[in-house]
């Protein structure tokens, strides 16, 4: 018979415990590991959102700074116009007043 004294009982029961508790580790083993896999996914998935925003963000500032200096440009023709206009304005009433046409 195999189980002819208590020690053997013992060594039974221990035996089972292990093999118990060595099931349950694996187990949670595995759901860790599982855990950690779906982490690091919705990490990729956050990291590759976050180079997506960093590149719009780039090319909203090259925009910008591109805009601002035609902007910039604009304005100064504008001024420039601006200036044509009232130096002629300015010839032609001072031909009104004086009566001559200055070349």
């Amino acid at each position: 018979m195999l189980l002819q004294t208590s020690g053997d009982v013992l060594h039974l029961i221990l035996a089972l415990c292990i093999a118990i508790l060595t099931f349950f580790l694996c187990w949670a083993l595995y759901y860790f590991i599982s855990s950690v896999q779906r982490i690091h996914r919705v990490l990729k998935k956050i990291e590759t959102g976050v180079d997506k925003a960093e590149a719009l963000i780039d090319l909203i500032k090259s925009k910008v700074h591109s805009g601002a200096s035609y902007f910039m440009m604009a304005s100064e023709i504008i001024k420039k116009v601006s200036e044509l206009a009232k130096n002629r304005y300015a010839k032609k009433t001072e031909e009104k007043k004086t009566g001559k046409k200055k070349k």
